[in-house]
């Protein structure tokens, strides 16, 4: 079974909607170090679609996208530049 990876920071963007959560997120990136992994706590059902097309496209890791009943649970790990 696999390790969780150590959680640097979260992002609890709970109970806003798109596109509040990932423009917090695109901040919130930008202040972790390499290979840091963020955990985002999220509500907004777009943020399933909008958080794998931002790490897709600036070349992040999405680590993990759980859904639960209070809502999804990310963890982003930053690229190593």
């Amino acid at each position: 079974m696999p390790s969780t990876p150590t959680i640097a920071d979260t992002l609890d963007a709970r109970g806003l909607v798109c596109p509040e959560p990932v423009m917090l997120l695109h901040s919130r990136v930008r202040d972790l170090a390499p290979g840091a992994v963020l955990e985002v706590l999220a509500t907004d059902p777009s943020t399933e679609r909008d958080f794998a097309r931002f790490c897709q496209f600036l070349g992040h890791t999405l680590v993990t996208a759980e859904q639960s009943d209070e809502g999804w649970r990310y963890l982003i790990r930053k690229k190593e530049d």
